[in-house]
């Protein structure tokens, strides 16, 4: 094992939603750098755990939100990062991918001390995730340009951030060590 995992922030996504828009063109930037890290971190036997919204469907299956994300409008974009049979998938109802969910025991039940972040939004689940990661004592890095943004303002202030206040490590994609 390991102690490193990717987490793949909610990538299972219909895209309609409240600044969809926005977001749409950062997301197609990020999904080739997204689908590269998956083959890179599959490739080193490093877990991949998914962290996805369940848009309020509690009744919900991990592969139900798959399937509704993958007959939305922007199934090209889901397709390319979908679960493999060895992903790991945790439902979360808000920001950050701690709260309320058993993340956090399922790490430690793995001996993952570091986890390394990618998906959607920078701004937003991205930042509160690393924040809640590092008030755990959990070791943190941002692949930067595998995460979207709706803000890119608000994305890179929300990296200087995470970098300064939550002493995450600040990556690209083609860094060599990342897991």
């Amino acid at each position: 094992m390991s102690g490193t995992a990717l987490i793949v922030i909610d990538m299972l996504n219909s895209y309609e939603h409240e600044d969809a828009e926005l977001l749409l063109p950062s997301v197609r930037a990020t999904v080739p750098r997204l689908t590269a890290l998956l083959e890179r971190a599959r490739g080193s036997d490093t877990e991949v755990i998914y962290v996805n919204d369940n848009f309020g469907l509690w009744r919900s299956h991990h592969d139900e939100i798959l399937d509704t994300a993958l007959s939305g409008p922007h199934a090209d974009l889901v397709e390319p990062v979908r679960p493999d049979e060895k992903s790991l998938f945790v439902l979360k109802a808000r920001h950050s991918i701690f709260y309320q969910t058993p993340l956090e025991y399922l790490l430690r039940q793995h001996g993952i001390e570091t986890i390394v972040l990618c998906g959607q939004v920078t701004e937003q689940c991205v930042l509160y995730s690393a924040l809640d990661a590092h008030i755990r004592h959990i070791g943190v890095t941002v692949v930067e340009d595998a995460c979207a943004h709706i803000h890119r303002d608000l994305a890179e202030a929300a990296l200087r951030m995470m970098e300064r206040n939550m002493q995450a490590r600040i990556v690209r994609s083609t860094a060599e060590e990342i897991f």
